[in-house]
């Protein structure tokens, strides 16, 4: 089992991006680019199921922006976001989920998906 899991948003932090992003998933929820964002988050704050379900994981969970991770874990800039990784004790990451895994996953299948993975 993982130390911990971290969970990369495929957006950037910031009141700017933050407004971008808002009215990107209203507008066009089609093509918003980060299919963790959408389903964990409504128009301004994360859903209290995807709240409640991450405190109950047997794991400390860890979430990050494209551009903070990139700072952390430049070995890692260009994969393909969003994303979940299980950190080790020593700190490396190894996938846990990929952006295909999330693409197609409602919130209810993302919670089922994660469950399979620790189990």
């Amino acid at each position: 089992m993982p130390q911990r899991l971290l969970f990369v948003y495929n957006a950037d932090t910031g009141l700017l991006p933050g407004l971008k992003d808002a009215f990107h998933k209203i507008l066009s929820p089609a093509t918003y680019p980060c299919a963790l964002c959408a389903v964990t988050y409504g128009a301004t704050s994360m859903r209290p199921e995807w709240r409640a379900f991450i405190k109950s994981l047997p794991v400390p969970v860890q979430f990050l922006h494209r551009d903070e991770f990139g700072r952390a874990f430049p070995q890692w800039r260009g994969h393909r976001l969003p994303a979940a990784f299980a950190v080790a004790e020593t700190g490396e990451l190894q996938p846990f989920m990929t952006a295909e895994d999330m693409a197609g996953a409602d919130l209810n299948g993302l919670m089922q998906q994660v469950r399979e993975k620790l189990a």
